[in-house]
């Protein structure tokens, strides 16, 4: 029994000493094989048909919106200018009720300002997030496809160097069928 004892820890010292080197040759090969690769969105963003298309779009809406502030805006100064030739000659009844007018106004236009503002930004929101969702499934497909273990994007100014040779964009542009 004395023997079998031995032999037990030889084989218990064996196996650890496999699983040891299991475990360096495992990381190793980790290490090796990490592979990443970069991507400039912005850039790429900007070669897409339909990024143009919504921006365009985007644009034509807050021009829209523009033209309603400005309309507010001559009728505001419209409003002064009609109190002030007229403020002398106004019951104070009348005067209050103009001031009254000018003041809604006033607020209705700061009012009006604020919420065009969001919702320019709602509508650029609307109608970038399905391109960024194309450009993610395409990245997300280039990366499956090449085996990178990342794929960093450089134009969120993060990534501090890159190698040129792990442009991933040119992979990602056929992805999405643009030249």
């Amino acid at each position: 029994t004395h023997h079998n004892i031995h032999s037990m820890k030889t084989v218990k010292k064996g196996f650890l000493l496999l699983a040891v080197a299991l475990f360096i040759s495992g990381f190793g090969f980790a290490q090796s094989t990490l592979k990443i690769g970069y991507i400039n969105s912005n850039k790429l963003m900007s070669t897409m048909p339909e990024a143009d298309s919504a921006q365009a779009q985007v644009k034509s809406y807050a021009t829209g919106l523009q033209k309603q502030m400005q309309s507010m805006a001559q009728e505001y100064q419209s409003k002064v200018r009609d109190y002030q030739s007229n403020v002398g000659t106004m019951s104070d009844l009348i005067r209050q009720t103009k001031e009254k007018e000018i003041s809604d106004l006033q607020q209705r236009i700061q009012a009006f300002q604020a919420s065009a503002d969001k919702d320019v930004q709602k509508k650029q929101q609307e109608l970038f997030q399905p391109i960024i969702s194309k450009v993610k499934a395409a990245i997300d497909a280039v990366g499956k496809e090449y085996g990178y273990t990342y794929i960093l994007d450089v134009s969120q100014g993060v990534v501090l160097y890159y190698a040129t040779s792990n442009d991933v964009t040119p992979l990602v542009k056929k992805k999405l069928h643009l030249k």
